[in-house]
């Protein structure tokens, strides 16, 4: 046995030690009694979880219950089955529901339930009084104190006697679970309830309570219907004073009197404010025959009566008549008032409000003054009657039209000339027609005396008319003849060359600027192109000017153009004409002279440059062979040396002068380096050119010389030097 025990105490042991298991197999949800239940029933929620371990002690978990995925409510269990009891449950409980178990790491959650509270409870209507008086106001308080706002309520005001409703408001209450509207009293209200009816939306369901009526509201009147009282009773008469009353009764409920109004035809003719009655008092009329509407009004509440008034004709209405109602100033106007029966009566004739006569007839020669609305009075007794009226127009003559023009200014073509039509005497309205040509051109009608002013653009020289016509009988009075004496602007300048653009120099050169259409005298101005000023102007009253030049040269080549203008163009706008290119050129016999000129100049040109280079080549020679020669004494006839003499004379027969031979030598060297010469050397030859002058020398002397090229001064003063070198003499 001993052994038993240790066995079993070693087992327990080794599961202590080792770590439980566990799994939730399943859980799910039921609702008791059921998903659906009527409002105010009992409602039992349970969360149902199978876990499986292998510890002998069940572990705790924890149920969460959800509500449209927010948790309402939580517990830590260890059972199988947890509970949520919703006492009556209502319309805001209906949702969709979830429960979740958790159990250390692990998790599950059922799928979502819907649950569905079925109904509304019936909702509470109070009311702040139970009688009222006509015009006033009855405050309804409906509410469902069991539900949650937001609530749909529905009110209706009904007619305990008629059964109908007389009124109707729905209203929404957002925040609270009641209503409170007010509903106003109206006089053919009695005996009143109020029904209300609650709605509140679950899901996409409508859930309605029942009809709730209030307790009996009843209507007390603050005024009685109003009553008429006519006077004198039975027949009226034409003269008899007429008394209309309007009365009415008010209670002690009212506040203050209520407003009574009389009229007759929508038109108030009495009324009073603080009173129990309102009277008509008037002598009785025609006029005065029809219905008459007696209104009591205060607040919401208004009360009518209605009542026909005949009263008996005396006299029937008097007639004005006139033998013409259009006649011209002179003619005889003849009025007459008369009456139906031609009873006795005092007759008088009106003219707007002044009196004309206070006999039944009138006769006078009409003048203009006369015309106006006449009407005439019968009067018998007491009664005064007006008849119809009658407008009597009076025509004077129109005096002969005037027709002008504002003459300060010429009219020019194309622009808008007012030619006004006046006629200063005559009655209105005046219908004025300007004629052009004989022919209507516009039609006006004036309601006074100023002028008519009609509008044209005359393109010619035209004449205008105006007729005047009114009421009188003479009919149409036609004025003067108006002459309009249109300027035309100058139009389309053009200018070109009488004989040819192209001009033989020294010919005759002749332009001429012309326009179509303008009217004289007409300003012409020649130009030349990006010339400001013109170099020809002139004023003719011909449609064309003309300048010449009787010779032409070159310096009238160009561009030429020119203007034309009168009174009639504006100065900003000087029409100008074409552009003419006019070229000058030479006559054939000038071009030859001129090019005989040229090569004759060439020629001349050409040989002395010719002449004068080979001048320059013979100088160049002859100077280096005097430079170069050895000096030698001169002999006479008996060879016999001559002493050289120091004057000047003794050198001048050979032409050489010692201070010009020693001065082209020295600016032979001192313009060496500039002159920078070529070095040539020359043999030359010297013979004797006069045996008889100077002894025989035999043989050839060869002489070595430098020629250097140098400038022509130079060469010059070689030239001068060599030359008297070489006389043998």
């Amino acid at each position: 046995m001993w052994l038993g025990v240790l066995l079993t105490l070693l087992f327990c042991s080794s599961l202590e030690g080792q770590e439980n298991s566990f799994t939730i197999n399943s859980i799910r949800m039921e609702s008791l009694p059921g998903w659906t239940v009527r409002n105010g029933q009992n409602l039992t929620l349970q969360c149902i979880v199978d876990i499986s371990t292998t510890s002998h002690v069940k572990p705790p978990h924890l149920v969460l219950f959800y509500k449209d995925d927010v948790m309402f409510y939580n517990v830590s269990s260890r059972e199988n089955t947890e509970s949520y009891f919703i006492p009556q449950a209502r319309v805001y409980d209906s949702g969709k529901y979830k429960c979740t178990v958790i159990l250390n790491n692990k998790e599950k959650t059922t799928p979502e339930y819907q649950v569905s509270v079925r109904g509304v409870p019936n909702p509470r209507v109070v009311l702040d009084k139970k009688e009222v008086i006509e015009g006033g106001v009855v405050t309804v308080n409906c509410s469902v104190e069991e539900e949650k706002a937001p609530i749909y309520f529905k009110i209706e005001k009904v007619s305990l006697e008629s059964k109908t409703i007389k009124q109707s408001r729905e209203k929404t209450s957002q925040n609270q679970n009641f209503v409170m509207v007010e509903f106003p009293i109206e006089e053919q209200d009695h005996i009143l309830i109020f029904r209300c009816q609650a709605m509140i939306l679950s899901g996409l369901q409508m859930e309605t309570s029942d009809l709730t009526r209030s307790d009996l509201v009843t209507v007390r009147s603050s005024f009685s219907i109003p009553k008429f009282h006519v006077s004198p009773t039975g027949m009226i008469t034409e003269g008899d004073q007429l008394h209309v009353k309007c009365t009415i009764q008010v209670t002690h409920l009212a506040q203050a009197f209520p407003e009574i109004i009389i009229q007759k035809d929508k038109v108030i003719v009495a009324h009073s404010r603080h009173g129990n009655e309102a009277v008509y008092s008037v002598m009785a009329a025609e006029e005065h025959n029809g219905n008459y509407t007696c209104k009591v009004e205060a607040s919401r509440i208004s009360k009518v009566s209605s009542i026909v008034v005949n009263i008996t004709e005396l006299f029937s209405k008097p007639k004005l008549e006139s033998s013409i109602t259009r006649l011209d100033e002179g003619e005889s106007l003849s009025l007459r008032c008369t009456i139906p029966g031609a009873p006795p009566a005092n007759f008088t004739i009106w003219k707007e409000n002044m009196t004309v006569t206070q006999t039944q007839n009138f006769t006078k020669v009409a003048s203009e003054w006369d015309s106006g609305t006449y009407m005439c009075t019968a009067a018998i007794g007491n009664v005064v009657k007006k008849s119809n009226k009658v407008q009597i127009t009076v025509c004077e003559m129109l005096s002969e039209p005037r027709i002008f023009y504002d003459s300060r200014s010429e009219v020019v073509k194309g622009r808008t000339i007012a030619i006004s039509c006046q006629s200063i005497n005559g009655s209105l309205p005046i219908s004025y027609h300007l004629l052009k040509a004989n022919k209507t051109l516009e039609s006006f009608q004036k309601s006074s005396n100023d002028p008519a002013v009609f509008k044209d653009k005359p393109t010619k020289d035209t004449e205008y008319q105006c007729i005047a016509e009114n009421c009188h009988s003479h009919g149409k009075i036609i004025s003067k003849v108006l002459r309009v004496k249109v300027i035309a602007p100058v139009d389309e300048v053009k200018l070109t060359s009488m004989l040819s653009e192209e001009v033989e120099s020294g010919k005759a050169f002749v332009l001429r600027c012309c326009v179509n259409e303008g009217s004289s005298p007409i300003t012409y101005k020649f130009y030349r192109e990006n010339e400001d000023k013109p170099f020809h102007e002139t004023t003719s009253n011909d449609t064309q000017a003309i300048w010449h030049k009787a010779q032409a040269s070159k310096e009238q080549e160009g561009q030429y153009y020119c203007t034309a203008s009168n009174r009639a163009n504006f100065a900003r706008s000087l029409p100008q004409s074409n552009k003419l290119t006019v070229k000058v050129f030479l006559a054939p016999w000038k071009k030859g002279l001129i090019a005989v000129v040229v090569i004759g100049v060439i020629i001349a040109t050409l040989l002395l440059g010719a002449r004068c280079y080979f001048l320059k080549k013979a100088k160049a020679k002859q100077i280096p062979v005097e430079m170069s020669r050895p000096a030698a004494p001169l002999l006479n006839s008996n060879n016999e040396k001559i002493s050289s003499d120091p004057s000047p004379e003794a050198n001048s027969h050979y032409g050489y002068n010692e201070d010009v031979g020693n001065h082209a030598v020295k600016s032979l060297n001192e313009n060496k380096e500039d002159l920078n010469l070529d070095v040539e050397y020359t043999e030359v030859e010297v013979s004797s050119p006069d045996p008889h002058r100077a002894p025989e020398i035999k043989g050839t002397e060869t002489v070595y010389s430098e020629i250097r090229k140098a400038d022509r001064d130079f060469m010059e003063n070689r030239c001068s030097r060599t030359e008297g070198s070489l006389d043998g003499t």
